[in-house]
């Protein structure tokens, strides 16, 4: 009988955002959690245009990559994920972490490592809009209009927070444009303050794209903010939390695995948390793109079919005026 040797140990890339917000905390105890099982090779994380082609780079002499940081961090390496098929922990050392909370990992770094070590890696979908892949939601309007003014500063001192009193004095000031929306043969013009196409389930620090919403359903969530008025979003705000605004008759939604977003002049893309892109935005996505270390999806979803019509609504949706 021929003897084997010890089981060779999982060599991981372990990165971490120094900027995060939770990137100063102190992780020798994450580490040597993580070392009962891997082999932790570290590098300085490089700015976020290099953290794919450092991926790519180095994805023959590891078996996984780890990184700390927030949404706009692992937004960076999404490229390079799906090029290598390397495997990614997250530890979750953002503001929102929307990301984590979408896969159920904690946002806490030692439970999160435990994670990383537990729980094999899943198959999760990419959303790409204009080649750009995002993770959690990309949207056009208002939450582009926010991410370009919320300074890395106001995230990481004020967190959440920060989110609230810059979005409050960002929506008294918002006026609704005009987005032409093609998806399942059919185009419309429509009037609106944002339009949001969602790969996972949360985005924005607490906000959900669709109830049911999850990353591994080889769709796309869209809704359309068609208020009259900024404050009607006051009575709107609990079911952005808990996804449930598709209901609402100013709200257009739909789920589909493409859609074209166009407006009258270029405006931005924000992709989870950052602007990477500009209209006319091709949607799209990548089923099954990329592997992530993460607990199991507890329950299946309820199936709804591509380019189906708004949820539990009978009326037909009235467009925002100016």
């Amino acid at each position: 009988m021929t003897e084997q040797g010890p089981k060779t140990r999982r060599r991981a890339l372990f990165m971490v955002n120094p900027h995060a917000r939770g990137g100063a905390l102190p992780l020798d105890g994450v580490r040597a959690l993580l070392e009962t099982g891997l082999d932790l090779l570290e590098a300085p994380l490089p700015p976020a245009g290099e953290i794919s082609d450092l991926l790519r780079a180095r994805a023959d002499a590891v078996d996984l990559v780890i990184i700390g940081g927030g949404d706009g961090t692992l937004n960076a390496a999404a490229s390079g994920l799906f090029d290598t098929q390397l495997p990614l922990g997250v530890l979750p050392l953002g503001t929102a972490n929307d990301f984590a909370r979408t896969l159920s990992i904690p946002t806490d770094p030692m439970a999160a490592a435990r994670v990383i070590l537990a729980h094999p890696p899943r198959f999760i979908d990419l959303g790409d809009v204009n080649g750009h892949p995002f993770l959690n939601v990309a949207s056009i309007g208002f939450s582009a209009d926010l991410a370009r003014a919320l300074t890395r500063e106001a995230k990481r001192y004020f967190g959440v927070v920060g989110y609230g009193i810059v979005a409050a004095r960002l929506l008294i000031q918002s006026r609704l444009f005009t987005a032409y929306i093609e998806h399942d043969g059919t185009a419309e013009a429509v009037r609106t303050l944002q339009v949001s196409v969602g790969n996972g389930r949360h985005y924005g620090g607490g906000m959900t794209v669709e109830a049911n919403a999850t990353a591994d359903d080889g769709q796309l969530d869209f809704y359309s903010l068609e208020v009259d008025h900024w404050w009607r979003l006051l009575a709107l705000l609990p079911s952005l939390r808990n996804g449930t605004q598709g209901q609402w008759d100013d709200v257009r939604a739909f789920r589909t695995r493409k859609v074209v977003v166009r407006t009258s002049r270029p405006r931005p893309v924000n992709t989870d948390g950052e602007l990477v892109t500009y209209t006319p935005a091709h949607f799209s996505i990548r089923p099954a793109a990329i592997r992530v270390h993460a607990p199991p999806q507890s329950a299946p979803q309820p199936e709804r079919e591509a380019g189906g019509a708004v949820q539990n609504s009978s009326q037909p949706l009235a467009e925002g005026t100016s």
